[in-house]
């Protein structure tokens, strides 16, 4: 019965998997086409300034102990010198631990970033990440004819490994700058106490352990000594301007200004801002989504980019022309409705065998693709370019001429009166029950009482609507309205700026409700991109010939499993949620439904997986097997079934591209997360909703091992957690039952090998499964902790005992045997 029970669910959480798989799409771009029609000369536009839009770039940081700063500088490096109009880009660097560790050390990128951006532009360097470009193992003077390459490569390399060991130093030099400011301000102190009262014993005082600024001021963030006002849940709002935004004509230079010769190479950069909202206890800040609130306001009053590129900051762009990529299915005829276009996640580090399915290459090559071929791919939380009016909430245009995902004869709607709005905001429009246009002047409810906010809103959407060169095209802006220089930032915005990131900004809005980034998960992005697609957008999968962005992901056992928890716990948030797909809106398509439920649902096939696991075990410990007999009946049913699934999962391999091999370390890692975080995810998302007791995830490390000899060495490293108690369980007894089940074949009167045999095959095939995860137990040169042996040694003598209890030794009558004490 429990086998039956499990065999309908996974046919069930198969047919959720396999059904958004029916109509993948494979896309290509043409960049040619971009730049003929964006920035070629026309009679009206001479000089050929570019008509492309501007793009705000977050990079989101929280920790700089466990997200080095180098890894951080080393991403905003590869976004400045980023192929694309210099004065459309602005960077915004959301530091939400307000350290100034990671504030000096894009100081000290924005400084470095003088050299290293013209010199990218100057000899087409990709990528155009410098610890990625000098760790580049093949010739890197393939294909390059200038003469001075390189002189010019040598410099930078020397310029590169002094920037790296000033970051390196930058947290000594904090502190010793701190405890000399300290020292001086005690002294002080003591003497205007020593003037005020003479003749006195006085005690020692006490001087607060300020953390300082190279120029004499208290840093408004955390301290290193946390204090009142100053430490990571309390602190003030910071904007600093690093580098200012650029002018708009090319500005070349001159042989005085640089130690290379860049008389031919445009050298501005773009707008680069630190930004560290502002914390006070009380209040609920909404980790990761609060903070990519907090960036869209302020960005939306100093740039106002019409579209919004969110990286990591261990995500750099590995293809300096990703964002035109975007950027040609944003501007495309229909492009208006695009909410967001998602790039596929790559990643560095990876060890060559892929043990634990680290690089999702099933994830990002077969399902996003096949979710193309509907209304989108999911958002997945980094390398994503968003328009920005679809994170205000407001629904695509023309939303109305498009018919929803269920049939109109079933769903009939409701004819309402006809709206005569203004045409300038005839885009701007916010759920079914307003079917009236929304007025500007109501924003403030939705969006805050920042005039400035208000008012850039429409200039936004205007600016992100494609081209209106063909008759075609609907809802467009005629060419050249993006080829006027843009307003100078001056300190009444910058002002205006603070106000916005303030703790209190968001109180009686609908920031994080129903606008912005979506608060009330840990997988604050699936649900935001829910909530796009659920009011009729379509979002895009822009897979690049060469990969736009590459990043870090974690190689340690331990630390896989956490984030495999984090995500899976997310996932039954939402399942339990308002954003479950079961209460999605007539306007998403029914296989899009179907895609986001499984999203839902899928942590849930643990429970049933673990029974599965152990059913072999249990068939073999108790001699009554599923499979009484291998019949030609039951041989060619198993043998149909399996050539079956063979045969889809080729046709999957053959399509998206991925080797066999990969999709067998998915098969396997699905099966080690199903038994150790997905169980564990449902438990806690059910304390959740039960219980109300909240969840709270640690930041994935982003460093490496201690071992700097050995690039993998993180992978050696075991570091032990509840989670693996499932998963050894289920070896150890299944390594029992085979013995066990071996034994007493063996010494039966009438062995019967073929009712073993099925039973072996199925624990051996669990096991096989099991292999990454035990190898992973075992680290390196005999490093296994002491304590999986112990959890070992206790589970095998428990099973063994539960075993004797169950189904003791023939002539006994008592559990344990015939043995007494004496």
């Amino acid at each position: 019965m429990m086998s039956i029970i499990c065999e309908i669910w996974f046919a069930f959480s198969w047919l959720l998997d396999q059904l958004p798989k029916f109509f993948p799409v494979n896309r290509a771009t043409d960049l040619n086409v971009l730049k003929e029609k964006f920035e070629t000369p026309t009679p009206t536009n001479l000089a050929g300034k570019s008509d492309l839009p501007g793009i705000d770039i977050y990079v989101s940081t929280a920790d700089p102990e466990k997200e080095p700063p180098l890894v951080t500088a080393n991403t905003i490096l590869s976004i400045l010198a980023a192929d694309y109009p210099v004065e459309k880009l602005s960077c915004y660097v959301s530091d939400d631990g307000g350290a100034l560790l990671t504030f000096e050390a894009m100081a000290e990128a924005a400084s470095f970033a003088n050299l290293w951006v013209p010199f990218c532009r100057k000899h087409g360097i990709e990528p155009r990440n410098p610890e990625s470009y000098f760790s580049l193992k093949r010739d890197p003077f393939k294909n390059k004819v200038r003469p001075d390459f390189v002189k010019d490569r040598r410099r930078l390399k020397r310029e590169y490994d002094e920037f790296k060991v000033r970051i390196n130093g930058l947290p000594d030099s904090i502190r010793r700058r701190s405890d000399a400011y300290n020292a001086r301000e005690e002294i002080k102190a003591m003497k205007l106490r020593r003037q005020a009262v003479e003749d006195e014993l006085l005690e020692p005082l006490k001087v607060s352990k300020a953390t300082w600024m190279a120029d004499g001021t208290h840093w408004p963030g955390t301290w290193i000594v946390s204090a009142s006002e100053h430490s990571k849940g309390d602190h003030a709002g910071i904007i600093q301007v690093m580098l200012k935004p650029p002018s708009d004509d090319p500005l070349n230079g001159t042989v005085e200004s640089s130690p290379l010769d860049f008389t031919e190479v445009d050298i501005r950069l773009p707008m680069l801002v630190y930004v560290s909202r502002e914390k006070r206890p009380g209040y609920d800040h909404n980790k990761k989504a609060g903070a990519m609130n907090a960036l869209v306001r302020a960005s939306a009053i100093m740039s106002n980019g019409p579209f919004i590129l969110n990286l990591d900051c261990d995500h750099y762009i590995y293809n300096s022309q990703a964002m035109r990529e975007g950027m040609c299915f944003m501007m495309d005829r229909g492009g208006d409705r695009i909410c967001f276009v998602q790039f596929p996640q790559r990643f560095e580090g990876i060890d060559p065998s892929d043990r634990y399915a680290n690089h999702n290459t099933v994830f990002f090559d077969v399902n996003m693709r096949a979710l193309d071929g509907l209304q989108g791919p999911v958002y997945v939380g980094t390398g994503c370019l968003f328009r920005r009016t679809a994170l205000y909430g407001f629904d695509p245009p023309r939303s109305k001429d498009h018919s929803s995902g269920f049939c109109c004869c079933c769903f009939p709607r409701r004819k309402k009166p006809v709206n005569s709005a203004p045409e300038e905001h005839a885009a701007l429009r916010m759920g079914d029950e307003e079917e009236e246009m929304m007025n500007p002047s109501l924003f403030s409810k939705r969006f805050g009482n920042s005039s400035f906010l208000i008012d850039s809103i429409p200039v936004a959407e205007f600016q992100g609507r494609p081209l209106a060169d063909h008759p075609a095209v609907k809802n467009g802006r005629p060419p050249g309205a993006l080829t006027i220089p843009r307003e100078l930032l001056d300190a009444s915005t910058v002002a205006e700026a603070i106000s916005v990131i303030s703790c209190w900004y968001e109180d009686k809005t609908e920031w994080g409700n129903r606008v912005g980034w979506i608060y009330g998960s840990v997988t604050e992005d699936v649900v935001t991109g829910y909530r796009m697609h659920n009011r009729g957008w379509k979002s895009i999968y822009c897979v690049t010939k060469r990969d736009a962005f590459r990043g870090t992901a974690p190689i340690n056992l331990t630390d896989r499993l956490h984030q495999v928890l984090r995500w899976a716990t997310g996932s039954v948030e939402i399942f339990f949620s308002r954003n479950n797909a079961l209460l999605a809106s007539p306007k998403m398509k029914i296989l899009q439904r179907i895609a986001y439920l499984n999203v839902g649902i899928y942590p849930f096939t643990s429970l049933f997986l673990i029974v599965y696991c152990f059913l072999p075990a249990l068939s073999l410990f108790s001699g009554q097997f599923i499979v009484q007999s291998l019949n030609i009946t039951f041989l060619v049913y198993l043998l149909v079934i399996t050539l079956t699934l063979c045969a889809l999962a080729l046709l999957e391999i053959k399509w998206s591209g991925i080797n066999l091999e990969e999709w067998w370390r998915n098969e396997q890692f699905w099966l080690i997360g199903g038994t150790s975080a997905h169980l564990v995810a449902v438990l806690q998302g059910l304390l959740k909703v039960v219980a109300g007791i909240e969840i709270s995830f640690t930041l994935t490390s982003k460093s490496g091992g201690d071992e700097n000899d050995d690039e993998f060495a993180d992978l050696y490293v075991l570091k032990w957690s509840s989670l693996m108690i499932p998963p050894i369980t289920i070896m150890i007894t299944n390594l029992i039952a085979i013995a066990v089940g071996v034994s007493r074949t063996i010494y039966s009167a009438i062995p019967q090998w073929s009712r073993l045999l099925g039973g072996v095959f199925f624990s051996f095939w669990v096991l096989a499964h099991l292999y990454p995860f035990a190898k992973g137990l075992m680290g390196r040169r005999g490093r296994t902790p002491t304590i999986v042996y112990v959890w070992s040694g206790l589970i095998a003598i428990t099973i063994s005992l539960l075993w004797v209890a169950i189904s003791p030794p023939a002539g006994a009558t008592d559990i344990g045997g015939s043995f007494q004490f004496p």
